[in-house]
């Protein structure tokens, strides 16, 4: 009975180390942003209320893909439609370890009209502050279906990150480091210059505000 008490103490102690170190904590390709914090649950009735506009954007059908563009070239609303949703990133496709680029360059830094059709929701506030903060260049909603996974890639520039909805199984992974960031209210930046990538290993959607970050330097 002892020798089972033993065994169970400490298969949970290697959980609580294990999930220690994969939540959150400051390291050089994850950065939490202290002084940042928004009401979750503000977050999630905004994301209803901008689902009930728009639909997630596939950029012309691609799998597990989907986003909505918060942010917009002034007087553009094209530019928040098909590739201009996505944009550029580069990846080795296959054993060759080549790499390759795939969809458009974005000129991120033109991306500075608020969309008025959700001047409504918490995004509005959620932008305006993060404005004051960083130079952001598009801010999207980005949908990661369950079961589903990115490619292995890198970005041209770091990404803030506010989850919405997300579940233990939902993981990022930076070079060799995984991380599980949380969606409660905190703001995070990921080093997407770094080959990545991002899973949702749960049974529900994985869905977070990701602003993209032109001026954000990583030491």
């Amino acid at each position: 009975m002892r020798q089972n008490q033993h065994i169970k103490y400490t298969l949970n102690s290697i959980n609580d180390v294990y999930y220690s170190k994969l939540y959150m904590a400051n390291s050089k390709n994850f950065h939490t942003i202290g002084d940042l914090k928004f009401d979750p649950k503000k977050l999630q009735n905004a994301l209803k209320q901008v689902l009930k506009i728009k639909n997630y954007d596939t950029a012309g059908g691609i799998t597990n893909f989907g986003a909505i563009c918060l942010n917009q070239i002034p007087g553009d609303p094209n530019s928040t439609k098909g590739n201009n949703a996505r944009g550029i990133y580069w990846t080795k496709p296959d054993h060759t370890g080549t790499e390759a680029s795939r969809d458009k360059l974005i000129d991120e830094r033109s991306y500075t009209e608020f969309v008025k059709d959700y001047e409504h929701t918490y995004f509005k506030e959620v932008y305006e502050k993060l404005s004051k903060k960083f130079k952001l260049g598009r801010v999207r909603i980005l949908l990661k279906e369950p079961r589903s996974t990115l490619s292995w890639h890198r970005d041209p520039e770091p990404r803030l990150h506010i989850p919405i909805i997300t579940n233990h199984g939902c993981i990022m992974v930076i070079e060799d480091v995984a991380k599980h960031l949380p969606a409660d209210g905190s703001v995070y930046v990921t080093n997407n210059l770094k080959y990545h990538n991002a899973f949702n290993g749960g049974e529900e959607n994985r869905v977070h505000l990701v602003a993209c970050l032109p001026d954000y330097k990583f030491n």
